[in-house]
């Protein structure tokens, strides 16, 4: 079921509790925000230098994740925006059962560590915009 997996040089993020991984997760995080006008995003080379917008996976992770595995999925913040700005592997594609009008992107990626870990995307079928959804790594 794996695809190709692109080989990031950027380690994860390292910290023992949620507040200082954020904190460095959301530095990387306005570091883009200083070179958006609007809305934040970074390009990818996969989908020919599209926007890929990020706000969407802060909602989505303070919305539905613990501290323990909030912080499991930010440690892997700078590698999955690596693998989204350089990869050209493809993805595992699927219309989202959910909403038929979304395609749901899944690429993965290694650490330098050589831990898995996968990026999920979503793609309006309507406007083609991108969003990223998910960051995590594959097992507990």
């Amino acid at each position: 079921m794996l695809t190709k997996a692109y080989q990031t040089k950027t380690r994860r993020l390292t910290g023992s509790n949620y507040g200082e991984i954020r904190k460095k997760a959301f530095t990387l995080y306005n570091q883009i925000v200083k070179n958006s006008k609007r809305r934040t995003y970074i390009r990818s080379a996969y989908f020919k230098k599209d926007k890929i917008f990020l706000s969407l996976f802060w909602h989505h992770l303070n919305d539905k994740f613990s501290h323990r595995d909030k912080s499991r999925r930010l440690k892997f913040y700078p590698c999955a925006l690596e693998l989204i700005k350089n990869s050209r592997f493809g993805p595992i594609s699927k219309e989202n059962v959910d909403k038929k009008t979304e395609i749901l992107h899944r690429f993965t990626g290694i650490t330098p560590e050589n831990e898995i870990f996968f990026v999920q995307i979503k793609e309006n079928k309507n406007n083609n915009n991108k969003y990223l959804i998910s960051i995590f790594p594959i097992g507990k």
